[in-house]
């Protein structure tokens, strides 16, 4: 009885060959069940299937000669429901086209394995056509097959980073349709996009691409520029979708402006304007160097001291008296000579606090120091931020009361070092909105330097520190009389 109504099941999935809306409609009990308050998709998830659906009847495969590419991008704000109409479409395509092949990627293996894969597997659960596939979502095996075909009729989870850019190449799948979706794809590497590129040559080939418009650069933005007359692209406001949060993008275009980069990106689906993935602007740079500010006598002196990890970096400390860089000094050491340096500046300026990146070498620079008794801050970068909601890391939480700093700050005027580091980093958000910066790896693949000058300035807001008291100082002048150089 169960092979007759396959058999039935099958017959119904045929006629669904060229209409993804269609399956999506016919395939999930929509208000049935926990779909009982939706009636189906969203008007602009149907718009889109309805869009593919005449893709494919204009490629008209027929099985053996293979057709152009389908390549769709979708640029949007959050929360319009990309994740579910990316579950549709892998299940429209296993379910239609016997051994079909695909690919899903994301721009973090979190990302991939806790939304875009576990999205898939809850409509999976649901899908008339689900008893035909296994699911799995364990750590080494994100994947979706045909039971009875399992190696030749499936779609397949893999992280996109670019060593493991061969598991994108070809499908083979050229007597049917070879597919690859993107998720959050801004944030996939270049290296991924060519691979896949030379995975579209065979069969009915399809790729779908979806993201928050997080940079002005890379593959995904070429999608609607440079390379927009191979693509059918689209890009979507939140507010204009229906079960969405308007109130709270209504409070973020309050907050921030409806021509922000921050309301672009998460709200408006609009890519932020031209060199703002810049995190710090030339601008705010130029006014710091020009502001002379009296000195801030009544403000704590706090240091900070970032240690070189590579060859070609330096060590910095840096010394800031409230919304003043009092100096910058600079030494290519190894950490017990640097540590000894920590020392003499401390002797000199008296501070309030001294804050060190004790990530990986420079936890050799901390050791000293506390060894010789100066209860210095041990800085993780990678760490937790103290407002999570907004940052990814401590390193971006730095950064970003670091940049509404200089706002008001006043910088050496001829440092070019520290101005180079503060407008050369890039940043971005993560899945969860967070705002995230450039990693120092990327920054030297493009050619610069490791931000030394501007990290010790950024570890100086690490912690908040306030202004010793008398009697406080007196025990620190105590500790730090009795270091020896070499000692």
């Amino acid at each position: 009885m169960t092979h007759v109504v396959d058999l039935d099941i099958a017959e119904d999935c045929a006629q669904f060959y060229a209409d993804p809306l269609g399956f999506v409609l016919w395939a999930f009990d929509w208000g049935q069940g926990d779909l009982v308050d939706f009636k189906g998709p969203r008007d602009w998830q149907r718009n889109y299937l309805a869009g593919l659906g005449a893709l494919i009847k204009t490629r008209n495969f027929d099985g053996v000669h293979p057709v152009a590419p389908m390549d769709l991008a979708t640029a949007s704000g959050h929360g319009i429901g990309k994740s579910a109409l990316s579950a549709w479409l892998i299940l429209f395509i296993l379910s239609t086209r016997p051994f079909a092949k695909g690919v899903v990627t994301s721009n973090t293996g979190d990302q991939l394995r806790t939304k875009t894969w576990a999205e898939l597997g809850k409509w999976h659960r649901r899908c008339l056509t689900g008893h035909w596939f296994s699911y799995s979502a364990s750590k080494g095996n994100m994947s979706l097959v045909h039971k009875r075909h399992p190696e030749s009729w499936r779609c397949d989870a893999q992280t996109c980073r670019e060593e493991n850019s061969e598991s994108f190449a070809g499908l083979h799948a050229a007597n049917s349709t070879p597919f690859y979706l993107f998720d959050e794809a801004s944030a996939v590497p270049d290296k991924i996009w060519e691979v896949s590129d030379g995975g579209l040559t065979d069969g009915e080939p399809m790729r779908f691409v979806f993201g928050n418009p997080t940079r002005n650069s890379g593959r995904f933005y070429e999608c609607f520029n440079r390379l927009r007359h191979r693509w059918q692209a689209q890009q979507i406001d939140s507010r204009k979708v229906e079960g969405t949060n308007a109130g709270l993008m209504a409070q973020w275009v309050e907050d921030y402006g409806e021509d922000s980069d921050f309301v672009r990106v998460r709200v408006r689906g609009v890519f932020p304007r031209a060199g703002s993935t810049q995190f710090i602007s030339n601008q705010i740079v130029t006014e710091a160097k020009n502001n002379l500010l009296p000195p801030q006598t009544n403000q704590p002196i706090v240091i900070g001291v970032d240690v070189a990890r590579f060859g070609d970096d330096q060590s910095v400390i840096l010394i800031r008296q409230g919304r003043k860089v009092l100096e910058i000094r600079k030494y290519r050491v190894d950490t017990m000579a640097l540590a000894g340096f920590v020392v003499e500046t401390m002797q000199q300026y008296r501070p309030d606090g001294v804050l060190v990146d004790g990530v990986g070498v420079g936890g050799g620079v901390v050791d000293r120091l506390h060894q010789l008794g100066h209860a210095v801050i041990d800085v993780n970068a990678g760490s937790r931020a103290q407002d999570q909601k907004t940052y990814l890391n401590k390193r971006a939480e730095m950064w970003g009361k670091m940049r509404d700093w200089l706002k008001g700050g006043d910088i050496p005027d001829d440092d070019q070092e520290l101005e180079t580091d503060l407008t050369a980093i890039e940043y971005g958000f993560d899945a969860k909105n967070r705002l995230q910066l450039e990693r120092k790896e990327d920054m030297k693949k493009r050619g610069l330097h490791s931000p030394d000058v501007a990290d010790a300035l950024a570890l100086t807001f690490a912690e908040t520190i306030s202004k010793w008291s008398e009697d406080d100082m007196g025990d620190m002048d105590t500790a730090i009389s009795d270091y020896e150089p070499g000692g």
